[in-house]
C-alpha cells in the first residue's frame, strides 16, 4: 500500500468494535509516558472512552475504519465535532487515530489524516485539532508535516 488511493475509509459499524478496541494498545506503545502515570491507567482510560463512544454514539461523534484493497481493516479514526472556545466556530477534533500492527509506514496514518481534513472542511469546521503524548515523536512529526502546530500545552503536577 503506497497511497491513500489504496484505502477505503467508511463509517464504522458494530462489527468493527473488536478491531477498534484491539488497537487501544497502539496509543501508548513505543515511547515514554509521563513518569507519574501508569501505562495501564492510560490504556483503561482510552479504552473506556472509545467503548462509550462506540456504544452510546453521542452527538458529534464519528468513527471511521480504513480497509485496504483486500478488505483488511488497517486503521481507524474517531472524529468529534465541537465549538471553538475562542471564536465560537465549529471545530473538528481527532480524538483517536490508530494504525494496525504491520501497517506502519504504509500511508495508512497519512490517509486517515487526509480524510479527517477533508471531512472537517466538508462540515465547515474552522479548525482541525488533535492531541499527542510528547514522547510520541513519530506521530508528532507526521502531524507537523500535515500542518498541525502547537496551540496550547497541557501541564500536569501530580499531587500525592
Amino acid at each position: 500500500m503506497d497511497t491513500e488511493a489504496d484505502l477505503h475509509i467508511r463509517l464504522a459499524d458494530v462489527d468493527d468494535d473488536a478491531f477498534i478496541l484491539g488497537l487501544v494498545p497502539r496509543f501508548v506503545d513505543g515511547f515514554e509516558l509521563p513518569k507519574w502515570r501508569r501505562r495501564g491507567e492510560y490504556l483503561e482510560g482510552i479504552r473506556r472512552d472509545i467503548v462509550r463512544h462506540l456504544s452510546e454514539q453521542p452527538a458529534g461523534t464519528h468513527v471511521f475504519v480504513a480497509e485496504n484493497d483486500d478488505g483488511e481493516r488497517v486503521g481507524f479514526l474517531h472524529l468529534h465535532t465541537n465549538i471553538d472556545f475562542f471564536s465560537g466556530a465549529p471545530n473538528c477534533h481527532i480524538s483517536d487515530l490508530a494504525v494496525a500492527d504491520g501497517h506502519d509506514g504504509k500511508g495508512v496514518g497519512r490517509a486517515l489524516l487526509a480524510y479527517a481534513e477533508r471531512w472537517a472542511r466538508e462540515h465547515r469546521c474552522k479548525y482541525l485539532g488533535l492531541a499527542a503524548f510528547p514522547g510520541n515523536t513519530r506521530a508528532i512529526a507526521l502531524y507537523e508535516e500535515f500542518g498541525f502546530g502547537v496551540e496550547a500545552v497541557r501541564m500536569v503536577k501530580p499531587l500525592r
